[in-house]
């Protein structure tokens, strides 16, 4: 194999895997001479890929951890599942990776062959993911076209649903895609309404950037995540959550979201309470805190109490 280009890159491909390379078998693989072989090894490390070589007769070549991840080389299988596996993460199979997944997934499906785009489709299709049910559905596709958006810094165009049902169209310059745990928001600059807005992302329909690129503007409140807490708050009333549950801390806090997180309370630590100051609506609470699966008891606010008692009401009717 002459070409030296295409030669690294069959050499790297080999070296992914992980195993211990004699000098001698990758030669032969690659159909040059082990000097030449030494020569490539080289050329790898210099590219920030950190091959260790051991000695011996049964020495030969790996790649090992380095200081840095240097970029990869994956066959069409490992592609699909990681592009699976990351939409996964963007629709908060795993909480806590939804932004980093998106970011990943943008950067991923921009190279990926059209043929593996539509296999990942494909089964993305078949499968139902069993998430925490927290939000609405998004598709992947919005939020990677969203995230190059922002990425690339330009405009986008899109279709909105508000909270009324009112439907309309934007013309927006995005500034940052925020996830509160269970739910996804736009925060970006209208450029028909001349100011600010977040948006509900399963609101969204039929994005497209423009291609107009824009200079980003200094966001009212420092950096996305703080303007939407702003935004949110100033949106809907605050309630001051106050919840007892009859189980350990650790079982609630697995099946809550990260924003309704309980302390332990007793001695025996059999019990935990949950007392925050929340945005979310009395109707998601309630449902939320019955999906616990634990007895609980509503202590606050009496908004909540007396919500939480006429849904008590009407199930219990619903069941004779």
């Amino acid at each position: 194999m002459t070409d030296t280009p295409a030669r690294l890159l069959n050499l790297l491909s080999l070296l992914q895997t992980p195993r211990e390379w004699p000098g001698s078998e990758l030669a032969d693989r690659l159909d040059v001479s082990p000097r030449t072989i030494r020569r490539d090894i080289d050329r790898l490390r210099d590219l920030g890929y950190p091959v260790e070589a051991t000695k011996g007769a049964l020495g030969g070549y790996r790649l090992v951890a380095g200081t840095a991840l240097p970029p990869l080389l994956l066959d069409d299988e490992e592609a699909v599942a990681i592009a699976v596996g990351l939409r996964a993460g963007a629709g908060h199979a795993i909480e806590g990776v939804e932004e980093a997944s998106v970011r990943a997934l943008a950067k991923l499906e921009q190279v990926l062959p059209s043929r593996l785009r539509h296999r990942v489709s494909t089964l993305q299709n078949a499968t139902i993911p069993l998430t925490r049910g927290d939000g609405a559905t998004v598709a992947p596709q919005t939020l990677t076209t969203l995230a190059g958006a922002v990425t690339g810094q330009e405009r986008l165009r899109f279709g909105y649903q508000a909270g009324d049902g009112a439907e309309t169209k934007r013309l927006v310059e995005p500034s940052r895609l925020v996830s509160t745990g269970y739910r996804w928001y736009l925060v970006a600059y209208d450029l028909g309404r001349e100011d600010w807005r977040t948006f509900r992302v399963d609101r969204i329909s039929d994005p497209f950037a423009t291609g107009a690129r824009f200079t980003p503007r200094e966001l009212p409140a420092g950096d996305a995540a703080a303007y939407m807490t702003r935004s949110m708050s100033r949106a809907k009333p605050e309630l001051d959550l106050d919840v007892t549950f009859d189980a350990p801390v650790e079982v609630v806090a697995a099946r809550l979201p990260s924003h309704l997180a309980p302390v332990a309370e007793g001695e025996d630590g059999g019990r935990c309470r949950v007392r925050v100051r929340t945005v979310d609506s009395a109707e998601w609470l309630v449902v939320r805190l019955a999906l616990v699966g634990v007895g609980f008891r509503v202590h606050g606010p009496e908004s909540l109490v007396t919500y939480a008692r006429e849904v008590a009401g009407r199930l219990g009717a619903a069941v004779g």
